[in-house]
Order: structure tokens, then sequence, then C-alpha cells
């Protein structure tokens, strides 16, 4: 091939997926020269699984990339075919916005959006090649290497100053159902076959990954009348804080299906498991632990007799319907058996088949807090590429890994998010610190700053933030510096207010079953009631003023569970002594006496920018940490 040179730009981001957007759109913002990179034009912002943003965890990541200024809340917000909070019956902690989207219309507005960004150029090319000079900065591996040209599969070469890589499941992608496999990207695109040679040229070590889709039916084979309708929220708050909530909730909603498997169903499926690649060894890539194929499933969860499946459309301008929870990789005339013995299915004509892909990523254990290699300065990794699962962890790295390529380049400090500051900081410090041998998907349960880290509040944490690095806007400054003098001012009016008993009172309260006062009682005691919320006490409340509903739910968790906050704030500032007590970049840790060996083996390897982080290296025990403490302090 001949290579030729085609252009000197800042950034080069590979892969237009959701990661690649918001790395793309942020480092463009920054006013960097960026261009972005991808197999197909036509697949800019695709979903080829599931047509959703958010869910558990999911919709937290959703509102912080919002809160950061990033893309993906705004485009969902315009999308909407139906929204639904999830987990209301349980704390505020974990409820989590999610909501089905149009996925022509995402694709469309994400291209739309790319294509009129300054300083952003949006190129239809194969990255085959990425070059590094040996005259770059010190690195852990003690070399000195850096970035400095992306090659297309045509021979252009792009000079750049940082490139960022994104190639979700296209990296030499495999597709496999039943006995046939091929090479191929997702959605029968095709795969990037040459990054792969190019990146373990570079010493890169890269690991092979699995996932895998449902087959999506024609609407009008479905008998809906034997379905259970899922309709959505009657009133919904949107992802984005630049979306107007009256617009977006007036929005049409259209309606979800729950349908479940049966006997018949996993009869079919344990009759035909020989076939199945997953079980006879034709699959060699790790799938997502909490996203399993349907196979997986019923052989999993033998003693269960029924799998619940959601029925979701796919867009306003197709009969496709996406069949959620029936994932697999088996034969398609197995895959039309399984879905005519479902109810309602039974004439089930199946548009796309279901399949699994396999794909390679790269250990992210080999990646600093920034998301750039520690081997090669200015390289990013985002998305699935770092071994994560879904859009929404793609997204939220793809805009962490652009807007630190952006930061670098400008020679500023990095932006690095703690985990005590975001599930975005959890997402990327298990990725980088733990590393993961599966596909890794966010889950409230795996921060432990839960209280801390709601939907209501990601704006008051993440904005000033957005705001340091350049990404908030005058405007959006000023509607958040509002906000939150209403909220305090609101939260200071509700602990100061005293009502006095009154019959009026008493009646109100036995109305809910609450016990009646005698006394003068603080509105803010009555709101901490269980069976007590902002809207009952409404009739008690005259000094109130008008609050958007998405304040009000701030203002109200934030008293109702204040003694929970205050403990877990004095948590998060004692782990804060530890991740503010920065280390040596890089160290060799071998001259250190008293640690283990696999401790030292492993902060050799993993090179943690702080204690905090180092303590949550498996491996690395609390005496370890204690010898890494008396070290540095002399």
């Amino acid at each position: 091939m001949q290579i030729y040179n085609r252009d000197s730009i800042d950034v080069a981001v590979v892969g237009a997926g959701h990661a690649g957007i918001e790395a793309a759109l942020a480092a463009a913002r920054l006013g960097l020269d960026t261009v972005l990179f991808t197999i197909n034009l036509d697949a800019v912002g695709n979903m080829p699984c599931n047509p959703s943003i958010g869910g558990t965890g999911k919709g937290h990541l959703v509102y912080e990339i919002d809160a950061l200024g990033g893309e993906m809340g705004r485009a969902a917000d315009r999308v909407t075919l139906q929204s639904r909070t999830l987990n209301l019956g349980k704390g505020a902690a974990v409820h989590s916005k999610r909501v089905q989207a149009d996925r022509a219309a995402y694709r469309a507005l994400m291209k739309r959006t790319l294509e009129n960004t300054p300083h952003l150029r949006l190129v239809q090319a194969e990255i085959v090649d990425i070059e590094t000079t040996s005259d770059g900065e010190t690195t852990t591996a003690g070399g000195r290497k850096r970035v400095c040209a992306v090659v297309t599969a045509f021979g252009a070469r792009y000079e750049c100053r940082a490139a960022i890589i994104s190639t979700g499941t296209f990296l030499r992608g495999k597709i496999i159902v039943g006995e046939t496999e091929y090479s191929s990207g997702p959605d029968g695109m095709l795969p990037a076959a040459s990054l792969t040679e190019s990146l373990r040229r570079e010493g890169i070590s890269l690991m092979r990954f699995k996932t895998g889709t449902p087959a999506r039916v024609h609407r009008d084979s479905i008998d809906f009348t034997k379905l259970e309708i899922q309709p959505g929220e009657d009133f919904a708050e949107p992802f984005s804080a630049d979306t107007d909530p009256d617009i977006y909730s007036s929005r049409p909603s259209l309606p979800c299906y729950i349908v479940y498997t049966n006997a018949r169903t996993h009869e079919i499926i344990r009759r035909n498991l020989s076939r199945s690649p997953l079980y006879s060894g034709r699959i060699e890539g790790i799938g997502p632990r909490y996203c399993p194929s349907i196979e997986d499933k019923v052989m999993r969860f033998a003693d269960k007799e029924r799998h619940q499946l959601f029925v979701e459309p796919m867009g306003l301008d197709t009969e496709e319907m996406y069949i959620q929870g029936f994932s697999s990789s088996l034969p398609e005339e197995v895959q039309v058996e399984m879905l005519r013995s479902l109810d309602g299915f039974e004439h089930a004509e199946i548009m796309r088949t279901a399949y699994a892909i396999e794909y390679d990523c790269v250990d992210p254990t080999q990646l600093l807090a920034t998301l750039e290699f520690k081997s090669i300065a200015g390289l990013y990794g985002a998305g699935q590429f770092n071994g994560s699962s879904g859009y929404e962890e793609a997204a939220a790295q793809g805009l962490v890994a652009g807007i630190n390529a952006a930061l670098k380049i400008q020679g500023h400090e990095p932006m690095v998010l703690t985990r005590q500051s975001s599930y975005i900081g959890t997402l990327i410090d298990d990725l980088v610190t733990k590393g993961t041998n599966e596909p890794y998907r966010i889950m409230t349960s795996r921060s432990e700053y839960r209280l801390l880290l709601r939907q209501d509040n990601a704006a008051a944490r993440l904005t000033p933030i957005g705001r340091r690095v350049g990404l908030i806007d005058d405007a959006r400054w000023q509607r958040f510096c509002r906000d939150e003098e209403a909220v305090k001012a609101e939260i200071k009016r509700i602990e100061s207010t005293t009502l006095p008993p009154s019959e009026e009172l008493s009646e109100l309260l036995k109305q809910y079953g609450s016990t009646p006062v005698t006394t003068g009682i603080r509105l803010s005691e009555l709101l901490r009631r269980p069976e007590l919320d902002y809207d009952k006490l409404a009739p008690a409340d005259n000094t109130r003023v008008s609050l958007p509903r998405r304040l009000i739910h701030r203002v109200e968790t934030e008293i109702k569970y204040a003694g929970y906050i205050k403990r877990q704030l004095a948590d998060a500032a004692r782990f804060e002594r530890l991740e503010s007590r920065a280390l040596p970049h890089p160290f060799d840790y071998s001259v250190i006496k008293g640690l283990r060996i696999e401790a030292m083996q492993k902060l050799n390897k993993l090179q943690p920018l702080s204690l905090g982080q180092a303590s949550r290296i498996s491996g690395v025990s609390p005496a370890d940490i204690s010898v890494l403490l008396i070290w540095f302090s002399r």
C-alpha cells in the first residue's frame, strides 16, 4: 500500500459509536482540530443491540455525561419513544431513568450534530495503523514513545498529536450463528481487520470478548392481545438540563410489552444445546455475565419455569420489534422454533436473526485514569475497546478521553474523576485498577457512595467540572447557579419552618396514617417521615415557592436522607485523604523493603496514581498500604 501524507491534525478518533461521538465532540468543542473516522458513515451512533438509553446505573451515567457537557442525554431526549424510572420501589439512590429510543432518529441526529460541529470532520475510512515515535514522554515501561499518526486503508496518513481508539465490537469482529461464522462487524457491517496487529506491534495486550443480540420480529406477526402491556410514565423528566421538561413530558409515549418463556421454549433450547456455539466451544470470547443469552439463562437457572422478555419498538418509521432478554447464537431454524413457542409469537416472522459477535479489546489496566495508555503518550482508549459493555459506559469513557486528549494538547492538568465524585469515576477506576475478565457493566452496587451519587444531584456534582474544562457555556452555567441557589434556599426554608399544632394538620396527618402532633413541629421533621412527602404536605405548607419537579425531588431527597448522607460524606472525606496522597509515576516499587512480592509486582505493573488507587488493586493488602505510607512519608 502506497502511503501519502493527507493532513496534520490535533486529535484522531477511531470509531464513531457512542464512545467516539462523545470523544470527538468534546475535543472539537474545546477547540482542537479533530477528525472522526468510521468504517460506515451510515452507522454513526448505531444501536446494534437494544435501542434504549439508560437503565439501572446506566441512567446515572447519562445524567453525569450531560452534567459534564456531553451529548448523549440531549440526543436521547429528542428521540424518546417511552420513558420509565426503574427501582421506584427502592430508595432514591438507585432510581434509574431508562428510555426506549428511536434507533434511526438517534443515528441521524448524532450524525447531523457531528457534521455541524466546528473544528470537527467526519471521514469514512478504516484506520489500519497507529504510528508512534520514540521522542515522547517517559513512560512506565521506561521508554519514550508517543503517538504521531494514524493511517487509513487507502494509504492516507494523518499526523496527529493524540489518538483515541473507540472501535466498539468491530476489531477483528466475527459473527456466529449456530454452525455459521464469518468476519463482520455488528449489523452486517465490515469489521476492522487490520488494526489489531498494529496495536500488538506497539506492545499493547489485547483480550477477546463476546456479546450478542436478539432477533428482530415484524410487528404485524405478533398477537399483542396475548402480551402484557408496559406503558411509560405519565410525567417524565428529561436526561438533559438543556431539554425543556414541559415539552419533553408532552411527547407521545409508545407502549412496550412483556412475554414469558415457557416449558416448551426451554425444551427446544435444551434439545439443541449441542448446536449452540456457546456450549460446543466454538465461541472463544468471554461474554457479559449480566446480559447472558437465553440458552445460558435456561441452563444456569434450571429451576426457573419461565424468564421475562420485553417486546420493544425500534422506532416510529419501522415495523421491527426488539425482544429484550432473548439474545441467542443458536442456529436460525432453532431461533424460529423458540420464538414461535412464545404466547403471541405463534406466527412470528424474523426480520433480523439473533447472533453472537466476538471482538478484540484491550486489557484496561494498561491505561491511566485519564484513559491514556501508560506506555504510549497521547494514545487513549474508550468504550468497548476498554473491555466495557453498553452504550452509556462507552459514551462516558469517550467523553473523558476526548476531554483529556484536548487538555493534554493545550498543556492543562488532566480531568480525573474519583469514585466519590461520580459513577463515571467508579467505572474508570474499576477498569484501570482492577481490570476485567468479562464485558464490564456499571451497576449501582459497584459504588460505595450510592447515596451521594444520585441522578438528581448529578449536575451539582459535575457541572462545575464541565464548566472548568470548557464544555458548559454561559447560559447553561447561569441556569445551573440559579438552580443551586433555589435548592439551598428551599432546604433552608423547610429546615427553619415550624408548623403549629392545628386541627387541619392533625386531619392531614391522619389521612396518610401519620402520627398527629400536639406541639409545634418543623416541616423537615414531617418530611422525614416515610409515609409523607413534599406533595402530601402541600396543604399545610403555606410559604412554599414554586419549583420545577426535578429540584423538588432533590430537595426532598436531601432532607429525607440527611443523616445517611452526612455519614457517607464523612466516609468519602476519610477516603479522600488516601486518594489525595499522590504516588510518583512512574516508580520502581522493588526498591521498597517490606512490600510482599505480589504487591510489588502488581504495583509495578499498574503504576497507581494515588494510595487510594493502590488500595483497590487486587493483591495489595492493608499491610502493604501501611508500608507505602511509611516509605513515602519519609
